[in-house]
């Protein structure tokens, strides 16, 4: 068994209160668990009306595919015009 981890930091410009970027950000997280099957949570920067960090998790026991699915999030992610990737992690455990 193989647990993929991605942390991505997100920059939400067009933001201009939390009850905006929480409604952006609720939607991507929507978007990536619906078309990914995986888990989704903000877990930082939950008081910073422009800034967020979402948790992405996925259990497997092929690596690619662990890979390959952390990957595709990634880019799905970037595809967003509301936000911009500021930075991300990828591990395995």
């Amino acid at each position: 068994m193989t647990v993929g981890l991605c942390r991505i930091e997100l920059f939400i410009p067009d933001s201009g209160s939390l009850k905006g970027k929480r409604q952006i950000v609720k939607g991507l997280k929507d978007r990536i668990r619906s078309r990914f099957n995986v888990s989704v949570a903000e877990v930082d920067h939950l008081d910073l009306w422009q800034r967020a960090s979402v948790g992405v998790a996925i259990v497997a026991n092929d690596v690619q595919f662990i890979e390959m699915t952390l990957s595709q999030v990634l880019n799905l992610v970037r595809l967003d015009r509301r936000v911009e990737v500021l930075d991300y992690t990828i591990e395995r455990r």
